[in-house]
């Protein structure tokens, strides 16, 4: 799958506050549901179901250790995120650059350039 038909998941992931939190929070270190149950005012079956989507996103990463599964942030796959959206924000840029050079064109100027 390539990172332009990955980035819809991966901003309806980032897109809720509390997987947001959840994702700032991996990213300073691994936990468990449990642990970030007892952080957060939400149950551990909601954490687990928020985690689960972070995951399906491909911004955490989830390990069995013993009995719990421990999750954490992968820092890669939002730095492609970033890449990616730094490279569509310079497009519009481009583009909107574009718009005003015309827009502050005179007629002429515009008429030599359409030809």
């Amino acid at each position: 799958m390539s990172l332009e038909t990955a980035l819809p998941p991966v901003f309806a992931a980032l897109g809720d506050e509390m997987r947001w939190q959840l994702l700032v929070r991996l990213g300073q270190g691994q936990a468990s549901a449990s642990s970030l149950a007892r952080e957060f005012p939400i149950s551990r079956q909601a954490i687990v179901k928020h985690v689960e989507v972070l995951r399906e996103a491909g911004l955490v990463k989830s390990e069995q250790r013993g009995r719990e599964v421990v999750h954490r942030a992968l820092g890669g796959r939002l730095s492609d995120v970033a890449r990616e959206m730094d490279r569509i924000g310079r497009s519009w840029e481009r583009s909107l650059a574009r718009v005003k050079e015309l827009a502050e064109s005179s007629p002429d100027d515009r008429t030599l350039s359409e030809r």
